[in-house]
């Protein structure tokens, strides 16, 4: 079965209403052979990548499905992925800024705040949507073999899409407080890049945990919520004890990254780069484990779902 014939039948079936037909007996022999044999039980994770570049169309045919189907029949469409954090700027500015005069390292609340919650709002959207994609999309899963791998990445690359959208009343407050980006600024592609990766391990190894054990989903607004609350976004990372802070930022590469994207485009500093490599280093290590792991459930997958 070539790729042509995988985007037909995945574009029939993410259009299909009925999801209560009777799912193959075996996803995988529906698919290719070869490609059963040589990715789906391998152990190769440079495999199982080629497999997932060889299905990017899929990818995106997912992507474009998940972004409409997320702003379909709302009136301010996609506007609400400036909404969310720029609502929530004004309230924390009030209510931290204002009564509580919470220290933000001479930067205007506002802009501190926002530069922080842009970020996190990116990587608390992508969990949200990812953890669960893989039950929410099961009558897919359970119709024919695909990288699975795919639905949560889809689920990433959509709030990558409201990150962007978002950036740009981070570049009106940058402009309306005549902050001027330096050469740090260059930074911001890895960061970026970090971000991504530690986004995607922990996607890819919560996504697979959640197949098997479902308290995940009830858990998953808790957790997210007490994470916001460990990471510097209401406050400055700065305020951590030195001696804790090695510590802090290892067991929390969200705070890493957010403090590197005030101190490169906000404060015109260069992030802490032996705490960005230690970042790096956690979420790469991360990435690897969720994706050797999401891949060795893989094939239970549609059994489970």
């Amino acid at each position: 079965m070539g790729l042509s014939s995988y985007v037909k039948i995945m574009s029939a079936t993410l259009t299909e209403k009925d999801k209560s037909e009777t799912p193959i007996e075996n996803p995988v022999a529906a698919a290719d052979p070869a490609l059963a044999s040589s990715v789906e039980w391998s152990d190769s994770l440079i495999a199982h990548a080629r497999a997932l570049v060889k299905h990017r169309e899929l990818l995106w045919l997912i992507t474009q499905r998940e972004i409409k189907v997320r702003y379909k029949q709302s009136a301010l469409g996609v506007l609400w992925a400036i909404l969310q954090p720029f609502s929530l700027m004004i309230v924390f500015t009030v209510f931290f800024s204002w009564f509580a005069r919470m220290p933000s390292d001479g930067i205007p609340y506002p802009l501190f705040s926002y530069a922080a919650l842009l970020p996190w709002t990116f990587f608390s959207t992508s969990l949200s949507y990812a953890i669960p994609s893989l039950i929410a999309n099961s009558h897919i899963i359970t119709k024919i073999y695909f990288p699975r791998e795919i639905v949560p990445l889809a689920s990433v690359l959509t709030a990558t899409l409201d990150f962007a959208v978002a950036s740009a009343i981070f570049v009106a407050l940058l402009a309306f407080y005549r902050i001027a980006p330096t050469w740090n600024v260059l930074y911001v592609p890895l960061l970026v890049a970090i971000q991504l990766t530690f986004t995607v391990g922990v996607c890819l190894l919560l996504s697979a945990f959640t197949v098997l054990y479902r308290d995940v989903r009830h858990m998953l607004p808790l957790a997210i919520q007490i994470w916001m609350f460990a990471t510097p976004i209401l406050y400055p990372a700065s305020i951590v004890p030195e001696r804790w802070r090695a510590w802090y930022f290892a067991l929390n590469p969200m705070a890493v990254i957010i403090d590197g994207y005030r101190r490169a485009v906000v404060q015109g500093l260069p992030p802490e780069l032996n705490y960005l490599a230690l970042a790096a280093a956690v979420s790469c290590l991360l990435a690897w484990a969720g994706y050797r792991y999401f891949k060795h459930l893989e094939r239970e997958f549609a059994d489970i779902v």
